[in-house]
């Protein structure tokens, strides 16, 4: 395990106790190397959890005789119906059903002897389970949410279609390839365990290069520090809108999310639409930068983009718009732009951003102060989270599709995982140091300090009330990272005008919803600046479904909003900031 190299000083005076500086760099070794082991998840923030609610139970003699009461049925269900299905065959009716989004038994084969026991008594136990930690007197919610989380974990990973022997549809391939699946999948695994240890990319995402395959909008790097470069789009239009527009991507991520491949990069489709587009790119931070705090990416990153934009295009006012943390990084530089009476931003854009952390979905399972404590351990030794780290909590929240069933498809049934310009994204992830991470966590997940009014910049509080420039915010309907929920509580942060749509798809692929993709729609609705709050479900009401890409309602948006087209300038990175520093996408995207 490292430790740093610059160890904590012992002060001796004034009766300070010798052993404090060890001993406390002994808790902070022990804790970074259980974190190791563990993937980052406290041990003591689980046993917790389980402790609050089995000690509640134990203290509930009615609820146990219900959950005895609920056993007993169920297993008389179970019973019952495998007497019908001695009787009736297949066709016996059913006693639970899977859930709408529960994907693992939609092959006819679980519906036959005596796979369709093993999926009726799973479902049951399932079931149970969730009734068993749902709404115990006395556990905190919190609590309460992790117990559950933690035992549809184990029920997941127990699942009859991880296995061999109990797996109708994994014993067909078998059986059709002669036993090569399997060959072929433990040689997957083999690779797959070879590049998780040397750090190589999935197999298939070397595919996708930023520059070469993906991230291939014509542009110029035009500034350049510490923390960012900035990228600046060339025109394809012979017209541009007078105002440019800022875009701040997550730094959990590298940029080209939003510049993936031609047919659904959001910048592509921007610069047809005719807007002068600038993009930050995060460097990828390692030890060097464990102290990079978080208003440090206010500063240096939005701040400096923003002044750079202004220096080059002379424009007056910028649109600007953060995607996922840098949707909230961009609020707070906003809010704090706005205490100093600085009235460059003209519009703001959220998409899948939260400003209200309260509610924070199942990422907030993850985060307490047990939890915290621990990962502070974790990240004083490395000097950052990396993305293995922290992609490890993602997959859990989606463990089905992202974990066990590539171990069944890949690892058992030997079929190849084909992978798309999203996926390598997805692997191409980035670190986070610990400074910044440790306060981001803290003073925004876990206190909500900006919501609530005590997020202080430069030793001064910031408020989203002092917010009064139009926004459009972008909730994703199944959104794991940012529930469309708590992204909608910026209706209650601000009196200003808000512009909210809710799309179809998740974090990364409802934002990534380019106009001609099947199957895509929205609803949206505008709570004029001033108006009464209006709450989820009546916004829901009121809101209007539209078929296709929200994309095309944002532009049309942000022209109503930019002024006339004036001519579009001809090598704007040359003429008017003097010098390039390179092609898009630059040097930072390229760093592992």
């Amino acid at each position: 395990m490292p430790v740093p190299a610059v160890l904590p000083t012992i002060d001796q005076s004034k009766g300070a106790d010798p052993w404090e500086g060890p001993s406390q760099l002994l808790d902070r070794a022990t804790g970074a190397a259980l974190a190791q082991l563990t993937g980052g998840l406290s041990p003591a923030s689980l046993a917790a959890a389980f402790q609050d609610w089995a000690s509640h139970v134990a203290l509930s003699p009615g609820r146990q005789l219900r959950l005895g009461a609920k056993a007993a049925r169920d297993w008389l269900r179970f019973l019952d119906y495998a007497r019908q299905m001695a009787l009736a065959g297949d066709d016996a009716p059913v006693c639970i059903t899977p859930l709408p989004q529960d994907q693992r038994f939609r092959d006819d084969a679980w519906c036959h002897w005596p796979f369709n026991l093993l999926q009726q008594s799973f479902l049951l136990s399932q079931q149970w389970w969730d009734t068993a930690t749902r709404d115990v007197a006395g556990v905190s919610p919190h609590h309460e949410d992790v117990v559950r989380f933690m035992g549809r974990q184990i029920l997941d990973m127990l699942a009859p279609t991880n296995f061999i022997l109990t797996s109708p549809v994994v014993q067909r391939r078998i059986g059709e390839t002669g036993g090569q699946c399997l060959l072929d999948g433990m040689n997957r695994l083999a690779e797959d365990v070879w590049r998780f240890f040397s750090h190589e990319a999935p197999a298939g995402a070397d595919q996708f290069k930023p520059g070469v395959d993906v991230a291939m909008t014509p542009g110029t790097v035009v500034f350049r520090n510490t923390l960012i470069e900035l990228i600046r789009y060339t025109p394809t239009t012979t017209s541009v809108r007078p105002e440019p527009l800022l875009i701040v991507p997550a730094w959990i991520m590298k940029y080209y999310i939003l510049d993936l491949s031609p047919e659904n990069s959001l910048v592509r489709f921007l610069v047809g639409q005719g807007f002068t587009i600038f993009m930050i790119s995060w460097r990828n931070p390692g030890i060097e930068q464990r102290d990079t705090s978080f208003d440090d990416y206010r500063r240096h990153g939005v701040m400096a983009a923003l002044d750079a934009i202004c220096a080059i295009t002379g424009a007056p006012k910028v649109h600007a718009a953060g995607y996922c943390l840098g949707g909230t990084l961009l609020a707070i530089a906003a809010a704090t732009m706005a205490r100093e009476k600085d009235d460059r931003i003209a519009t703001i854009t959220l998409l899948a951003a939260q400003t209200e952390f309260s509610e924070p979905g199942e990422l907030g399972l993850f985060i307490d102060d047990a939890q915290l404590a621990y990962l502070d351990n974790l990240m004083w030794a490395q000097g950052y989270l990396n993305s293995g780290q922290m992609g490890g909590a993602f997959q859990m929240l989606r463990s089905n599709d992202l974990i066990w069933s590539r171990v069944v498809h890949g690892y058992l049934m030997g079929e190849p995982t084909p992978v798309n310009d999203l996926m390598a994204w997805n692997a191409d992830g980035t670190r986070m140091p610990q400074a910044m991470h440790s306060q981001y966590l803290r003073q925004l997940f876990l206190d909500d300090d900006l919501a609530e009014g005590r997020f202080l910049v430069d030793g001064r509080t910031i408020a989203l009330e002092d917010l009064h420039q139009p926004f459009f915010v972008v909730g994703t309907e199944r959104d794991h990272v940012a529930p469309w929920r708590s992204v909608h509580k910026i209706h209650l942060l601000t009196e200003a005008e808000v512009t909210f749509v809710l799309t179809s798809g998740g974090h990364n692929a409802g934002i990534v919803s380019e106009p001609g993709h099947a199957g895509r729609a929205f609803r949206i609705h505008t709570r004029p600046a001033e108006a009464p709050h209006i709450d989820c479900d009546a916004w829901l009401a009121a809101a209007e479904n539209r078929a296709g890409s929200w994309w095309l309602a944002w532009v049309d948006w942000l022209k109503d909003r930019s002024g006339e087209s004036v001519a579009a300038p001809s090598a704007p990175h040359v003429e008017q900031s003097g010098a390039a520093l390179g092609a898009a996408p630059g040097r930072y995207v390229l760093e592992h």
